[in-house]
């Protein structure tokens, strides 16, 4: 099974969930929905249901979704309209996931952010979202 999933990452075949070993399905998977629903929902601009993969700590920030969709639209622009997502590293410290996601906007751009996941009582939640810098590209 681990030599199928190694030789589908390397050749950038899909890989499902059922393919998946277990011990990782346990974390990846729900953490990668939830990121990507959120995504997606920025993308219909489906505000209440982005707002509901926020974590009660965010939800207690901004206080209502418009709140939260106008932090979003005017900081995260390549949230609020994304065309393409890719998983990358995730770590674990005190109990949070942190998810590495690269997104690429609607003009193309690349962007690397880091998603703080906390689990709830309703299930995995974002409890924040870092962008990082860019790596540093030498020739």
């Amino acid at each position: 099974m681990r030599l199928i999933l190694i030789l589908a990452l390397i050749w950038g075949m899909p890989v499902s969930a059922q393919d998946m070993p277990q011990a990782a399905q346990v974390q990846s998977v729900p953490l990668q929905d939830v990121i990507g629903q959120q995504l997606d929902a920025f993308n219909a601009r489906d505000v209440d249901l982005a707002w509901s993969y926020a974590s009660p700590m965010i939800q207690g920030m901004f206080g209502n979704p418009g709140n939260f969709g106008t932090m979003v639209r005017e900081g995260y622009p390549m949230v609020w309209d994304n065309s393409a997502v890719k998983f990358l590293t995730q770590r674990e410290v005190s109990g949070r996931i942190y998810q590495q996601v690269m997104v690429q906007d609607t003009n193309g751009a690349l962007h690397m952010l880091e998603y703080a996941m906390i689990q709830t009582a309703q299930g995995w939640k974002i409890d924040g979202v870092t962008l990082l810098p860019p790596p540093d590209v030498g020739v």
